[in-house]
């Protein structure tokens, strides 16, 4: 699933007041007032400096005809800002806080703002040439919702997609200001955006991304216009930013596959790994956790292998569903059946598990073409305005070649009870303050989809034990991503050290594995997200369960868990001790 680099605070202690904990706060004044307008403002300012934001979250009220202003005096001003707002929030007492629904906006507010001054030292702007998350990946999505329609619609589609050129020359003076000072992307990744882009500038105008407007909007006056912009002024861009990479920045980019080449990269990976993963765990406590997990992980893949494949050897075991032909799809429209039957069996099963659950629904896709030979599995949220469902882009490029026995865990970790069951959740609840809509944790939201592979094993979701070796793969995986994101980014692993170490310890095929190993390295920190804060909702839970013995109510757990947004991981510790302790 997308998301922007945030950094979560440890407010533990004071939270845990805030919650209800066992330590009465001094009567205060309530600062309510004060936290809500600080989100108002906030937000308000969220989508005038991120309007991108504001299209693929449906928010009404918001127009849609610009692109962030990527210049370097339009960050350093928001900077300024949000300096500004961090000083403010930290004078507000949260223990003074009543409402319990603003006590988890204040969380989600000083952790988007503590977060993006201490990731900083990264300086991302310098260096971002992803095939993950470069501009031709998520522009290339963004212009398939741009909303069409009216000639208001049509005016605005117009003015953001002819800002695009702009937008690129921009990253080119950007990566240009990265080389003089000494931040690069490893040449390994850059190669993957040339042909990205070299594949995009080169597609048919009518078969491009970017003529999603005038296929959805055939008014003959606009289809031109959109036709023109493709054809004068995107594939132009495209091509120049595709010979600036190849001529000029890959011939200076670095070799090192690990951040901690580029200046203060010790410090950006820390402060990555702490964005995502909302702890403070050093590189080598990383590495540690992701063996002492695959260790418990495989005992579990050798059980399940003695019983139902012939064999306890989990190396073997992997080899055999990733290669024998008998574990691999037939085409990509079995792939895609396969999902789509996984993700039916889960509608129907989720009254027994929650209360709250989406109106929203999600359906399952296949990418374009020009991004499924590098793109992972990715969840799409749907439009808070009701004007489109969630997708689910599944991979299915080659699907000959994978395996199958992976398929139904990743349906569940991305639509249900994944991520589908919370993002969604978020975008309705009216009775939360907007900013816990929007805003993304990923510790939280990727470890609450990682928790729902489990849980789909708990409410009898997967079709045999075929697709449950699948979920423990998906588990190994996550596992292996701490052993290799730390490996890669501190402890010089090559590429096909970490190749090879996920190929002994998974189920997913080679195309798949060389694609999320490429995706840590131009991605530090993301990956401990999903194992480090799938184990802190499963301890949240623990506890729970120890406190409450027979009180306790899973629907009602699952329910406290996703109804406030995405919160960092330690207030949702603190706020279900509370909830235990006072049931």
């Amino acid at each position: 699933m997308r998301c922007r680099r945030i950094l979560p605070i440890l407010l533990a202690s004071s939270l845990a007041a805030g919650c209800g904990g066992s330590r009465p706060a001094p009567r205060r004044e309530p600062s309510d007032t004060a936290v809500r307008s600080l989100a108002d403002t906030f937000l308000n300012a969220y989508f005038e400096r991120y309007p991108e934001e504001a299209t693929s979250n449906g928010v009404p009220g918001h127009r849609h005809e610009r692109l962030t202003d990527n210049s370097a005096s339009a960050r350093s001003a928001w900077e300024s800002r949000e300096d500004q707002w961090l000083r403010d929030l930290t004078a507000i007492d949260p223990a003074t806080i009543e409402n319990p629904r603003l006590r988890a906006t204040y969380a989600i507010v000083r952790q988007e703002l503590e977060g993006d001054v201490a990731s900083r030292v990264c300086r991302d702007e310098l260096w971002d040439v992803s095939q993950q998350n470069g501009w031709q990946d998520t522009l290339g999505y963004l212009v398939t919702i741009q909303p069409v329609g009216s000639p208001e619609a049509r005016a605005d589609a117009i003015a953001r997609w002819s800002s695009l050129p702009r937008y690129v020359d921009t990253e080119i003076e950007n990566l240009r200001e990265g080389l003089r000072l000494g931040y690069t992307a490893p040449k390994q990744n850059v190669r993957l955006v040339i042909d990205q882009v070299r594949t995009l500038a080169s597609t048919a105008v009518k078969d491009s991304p970017f003529h999603s407007p005038a296929d959805r909007d055939k008014t003959p006056e606009f289809v031109k216009q959109v036709e023109a912009l493709i054809t004068d002024g995107i594939n132009p861009a495209a091509r120049r930013y595709a010979d600036f990479l190849e001529k000029e920045y890959l011939p200076k980019a670095r070799e090192a596959l690990g951040v901690a080449a580029n200046p203060n990269g010790a410090a950006c990976y820390d402060a990555s790994v702490f964005a995502f993963s909302t702890t403070h765990k050093t590189a080598k406590q990383v590495h540690e956790l992701g063996l002492q997990q695959m260790d418990a992980i495989s005992a579990e893949m050798k059980a399940i292998g003695e019983r139902s494949f012939g064999t306890g050897d989990v190396p073997a075991l992997m080899k055999k569903v990733r290669e024998d032909p008998q574990y691999r799809f037939k085409s990509r429209e079995e792939k895609i059946a396969m999902a789509q039957a996984a993700l039916a069996r889960a509608k129907a099963a989720i009254p027994a598990w929650f209360n709250l659950a989406p109106k929203a629904d999600v359906k399952i896709e296949p990418y374009p073409a020009f991004r499924e030979k590098n793109a992972p599995n990715e969840y799409n949220p749907p439009a808070e305005d009701g004007s489109r469902p969630a997708v689910f882009f599944i991979n299915a490029y080659q699907a000959e070649k994978q395996s199958r026995v992976l398929e139904e865990s990743t349906a569940f970790h991305e639509t249900i009870p994944g991520h589908h069951m919370q993002v969604a959740l978020a975008l309705e609840r009216q009775d939360i303050h907007p900013i816990g809509r929007y805003l993304f944790n990923s510790g939280y939201v990727e470890g609450w989809a990682l928790y729902a592979e489990r849980l789909a094993d708990e409410m009898k979701l997967y079709s045999s034990d075929e697709e449950r070796l699948g979920m423990l793969s998906g588990q190994a995986l996550r596992a292996a991503r701490l052993v290799v994101d730390s490996g890669l980014h501190t402890m010089g692993w090559t590429r096909k050290e970490a190749i090879d170490y996920m190929l002994a310890h998974t189920g997913e095929g080679t195309h798949e594995t060389e694609s999320e190993v490429d995706r840590y390295i131009i991605w530090p920190g993301q990956a401990t997200a999903y194992m480090i804060g799938m184990l802190e909702i499963r301890a949240a839970r623990d506890e729970a369960q120890k406190a409450m013995a027979s009180r306790f109510d899973i629907k009602a757990f699952h329910d406290r868990v996703i109804e406030d947004g995405s919160v960092p991981l330690t207030f949702l510790r603190a706020k279900i001790k509370a909830w235990d302790g006072a049931r």
